[in-house]
């Protein structure tokens, strides 16, 4: 909870109302339709209110369901303000698609922030008609979300293909120069510390 003292008394928010009024989202959650629709109306309702000043969205997340995961990807592209993206803690799956998602330029990630790619999945249960047709659907929605990654990475069809085949973890380094960020975050303070660090021997002056 958060009380704010203006002229006109105290008012209580909870934290991520107060977050949402300076134009702040957090995805710290796995993606459910719950959660799509939280996370699409708040960024209905941001764009609506001033399509000319960016909204950040912090993901935290570990994935989740790639029908609700596309409807939070959908808005985020219909939208007319930019969206900048963070990668925060690990951000995977339907999250990482999320994260490049965002306005070419504006996705960052925190410095020690692991990213996961990897492929859809579903469990097959019932006979073998319903099987092959949730097959399909699989194999559709996981040609899709290549699509989506190869269009935001500039990663070629075939390389975002072969490498979601496993699980395929980067850090935020690794994921910049995949073309899943645009910049590693750095803290000052801890960039100071390892320049007296450097200056002292204790580490080598690149890291």
């Amino acid at each position: 909870m958060v009380v704010e003292t203006t002229n006109r008394g105290e008012r209580a928010y909870d934290i991520y109302s107060r977050l949402l009024r300076d134009r702040v989202i957090i995805l710290g959650t796995p993606i459910d339709d719950q959660i799509a629709n939280l996370i699409s109306a708040q960024l209905i309702f941001l764009d609506y209110e001033n399509p000319e000043q960016d909204i950040r969205l912090y993901i935290d997340s570990p994935g989740g369901s790639v029908y609700h995961g596309l409807f939070i990807y959908d808005t985020m592209q219909s939208l007319r303000c930019d969206v900048a993206t963070y990668a925060c803690g690990l951000t995977a799956s339907m999250g990482a698609v999320l994260l490049a998602a965002g306005t070419h330029g504006k996705r960052f990630s925190l410095p020690n922030t692991r990213i996961l790619i990897h492929q859809g999945s579903a469990g097959f249960r019932g006979n073998v008609p319903d099987i092959e047709i949730v097959a399909r659907e699989t194999l559709l929605l996981t040609n899709r979300l290549v699509e989506i990654m190869s269009l935001h990475t500039g990663q070629p069809f075939d390389v975002i293909k072969h490498d979601t085949e496993r699980d395929k973890y980067m850090s935020a380094d690794e994921a910049k120069e995949y073309g899943l960020v645009d910049h590693v975050l750095d803290s000052p303070r801890l960039q100071a510390l390892r320049e007296l660090r450097a200056s002292q021997g204790l580490i080598g002056a690149s890291e």
